[in-house]
């Protein structure tokens, strides 16, 4: 644990500065209103219109089914707050809804990857998660509309699901800033460092800020951001397509499937949800959709799992970014240790941040206001495994 220090406004006009106003900054401004109604905060968005952000353009899954505890323990805290997201965001009696829907979560995994799916499962279950083994033929009846041939075993958990990532978004920002929150629409130009500290932000309008502390959650311009104070982290922003296809014949009700190798999809209206994200995509800001994408790769996947899919079509693909951590594909949660402790991270969750977004916020107020982790103890996803080459990456599906 890290040691504990007092936090201390000091001369500052402003106490902590976000900069992004994604579902990891608007969580942290609220955390950190909740555990100190007397904190000034400030989160700092060049868009607020969201037009290429990452939080709108993601799927919407949240689970449990992790192998890292820190992965799981932070699910464990994010999802109970998503489903009572709508009254905790309430604002003058209106209430937040997102479309929580509690439809599960189910891996499936080749004979090749049961023991590791029997150890994360071992993992999940002793920290508290509601999740069931699957043999090949319990799978079958269970779904069957799935081939389960090729399988060695399968996962479902029962109290995980999606809801939708623009709602949690705008619910988020009208209620922190119904807490006093600052929403400040500039965009970040220069950080000054003195001393071994941050000491002031530079905004493109020529204002400049003096907070206390600055967070970075820019998720997929995190690096850019770090790169103003000399931070060299390893998140780069990676293309990802989110699919909306629907299938001409029917298939009973379905939770949201994994694979391991990648494919991931979920019932959305009418139809579904979902993709093939692969590390193989050349990373940078591209926006551009490969239509070609979704009948070379998608399809067959779907149709291999799911004869049904044979005839389906795709009726729109929406491309997105993950805020890749290319060390090892969890975030980066806490201060710059050693070199500038009151700049902090929170970024890199390598398409985990609208899911993660509630418990990170409380972790990243609780580190800032308390000087230590109380909730979740996150030191192990601290910048310090980085210089020290000690990756903690998951272990099985992603």
């Amino acid at each position: 644990m890290a040691p504990e220090k007092t936090f201390a406004r000091g001369h500052k006009n402003l106490d902590v500065a976000i900069i992004g106003g994604g579902a990891i900054g608007l969580a942290i401004a609220y955390s950190l209103h909740i555990l100190d109604q007397n904190c000034r905060v400030a989160i700092i968005e060049r868009d607020p219109s969201y037009a290429l952000a990452s939080t709108p353009r993601a799927s919407g899954g949240v689970r449990r089914l992790f192998a890292l505890p820190e992965n799981i323990e932070l699910s464990n805290h994010s999802i109970p707050v998503y489903e009572k997201f709508h009254q905790l965001m309430a604002v003058n009696g209106k209430e937040a809804d997102i479309g929580f829907r509690k439809g599960g979560y189910l891996f499936i995994v080749p004979p090749k990857g049961v023991a590791t799916l029997a150890r994360n499962f071992e993992r999940q279950t002793r920290h508290g998660v509601n999740v069931e083994w699957l043999h090949p033929d319990t799978l079958e009846k269970r779904f069957p509309s799935m081939r389960v041939d090729d399988l060695g075993a399968a996962v479902q958990s029962h109290d995980d699901g999606w809801l939708d990532p623009y709602a949690v978004l705008m619910g988020f920002r009208r209620k922190v800033k119904s807490l006093g929150v600052t929403l400040i629409d500039d965009e970040v130009m220069g950080i000054a460092r003195e001393r071994g500290l941050v000491c002031s932000i530079e905004l493109k309008s020529g204002r400049k800020l003096n907070p206390g502390y600055i967070v970075n959650a820019a998720g997929a311009w995190a690096q850019q951001i770090s790169a103003m104070i000399g931070m060299n982290v390893p998140i780069t922003p990676l293309r990802r397509f989110e699919h909306y296809f629907e299938c001409e014949e029917r298939i009973e009700p379905l939770p949201y499937i994994k694979d391991i190798d990648r494919l991931a999809f979920r019932p959305e209206g009418k139809g579904y949800t979902g993709g093939v994200p692969t590390l193989l995509e050349p990373r940078g800001f591209n926006f551009e959709v490969d239509h070609n994408y979704f009948e070379d790769v998608v399809w067959p996947a779907l149709a291999h799992r799911f004869p049904q899919f044979e005839k389906t079509k795709c009726k729109t693909t929406m491309p997105g970014l993950y805020d890749q951590n290319d060390f090892d594909g969890n975030p980066i949660i806490g201060p710059w240790d050693g070199e500038c402790e009151n700049f902090y991270v929170a970024a890199g969750f390598s398409g985990h941040g609208l899911m993660h977004a509630p418990a990170c916020g409380l972790c990243i107020a609780e580190r800032i206001l308390k000087g230590r982790f109380e909730t979740i103890d996150l030191t192990r996803l601290g910048w310090s495994r980085l210089p020290n080459g000690r990756p903690v990456p998951e272990e099985g599906i992603l």
